[in-house]
């Protein structure tokens, strides 16, 4: 304990965090106060450190100085471009302790975390339904405005949710992931293998299907 005490001498008077320089404590003192003293000079935000207005300029300027090796991606940020790689590696460092389920960025596993909890922090302000993310709400709220970003490129169909799009663009693909595990028959559509799997229950198991 003694050798650590000379190593960092500086001590924080509010949560006595040791440090090993003034200039770090002083640092560390900002989080207490709320001190921003660093403010870009093109949008007025401000900063409690200088290196962090420096992350920030790249927003005006552009620059993305982190590249990805494999795909080229490039990010403004070191710590998005972290991110990023778990694309690629599927490295999922952040578990849930409840159910197991891993996530590629800790943002996503407080998301997740609300599925336990039952934390909905999102309110709708117009019928006043909760959700428990911000794009939960975003997604709820086109209910509302009757926003359809979502747009297919062959026939002009829109929606209002990417899943719809998705959903509807199997019917110029052709594409059929859902199968039946009985008989090995396909479908576009969930919803449509449900109907089918009716078949098998009531036992009919020659089914004489209509293909999507």
């Amino acid at each position: 304990m003694a050798t650590s005490a000379k190593r960092k001498p500086y001590s924080c008077e509010v949560c006595e965090l040791p440090f090993a320089t003034r200039s770090d404590l002083k640092r560390h003192v900002r989080s207490h106060t709320g001190e921003k003293p660093y403010s870009c000079q093109l949008c007025g935000s401000s900063f409690s450190e200088n290196s962090s207005l420096k992350v920030h300029m790249r927003i005006h300027t552009g620059e993305k100085p982190f590249s990805c090796q494999v795909c080229g991606s490039t990010f403004s940020e070191n710590s998005n471009l972290k991110r990023h790689l778990r694309m690629h590696t599927g490295e999922r460092p952040f578990t849930c302790k409840i159910c197991d389920s891993a996530f590629s960025e800790n943002g996503h596993l407080k998301i997740h975390m609300r599925t336990h909890t039952g934390e909905k922090p999102f309110s709708c302000d117009e019928c006043e339904s909760a959700f428990s993310s911000h794009s939960s709400l975003k997604r709820h709220m086109r209910i509302h405005t009757g926003e359809k970003p979502y747009s297919c490129n062959v026939c002009g169909f829109t929606s209002s949710q990417d899943f719809s799009l998705k959903n509807h663009m199997r019917r110029h693909t052709g594409e059929k992931p859902f199968t039946c595990q009985i008989c090995g028959t396909a479908f576009a559509w969930m919803s449509t293998l449900k109907t089918h799997m009716k078949t098998h229950l009531a036992g009919e198991f020659d089914c004489q299907l209509e293909r999507v």
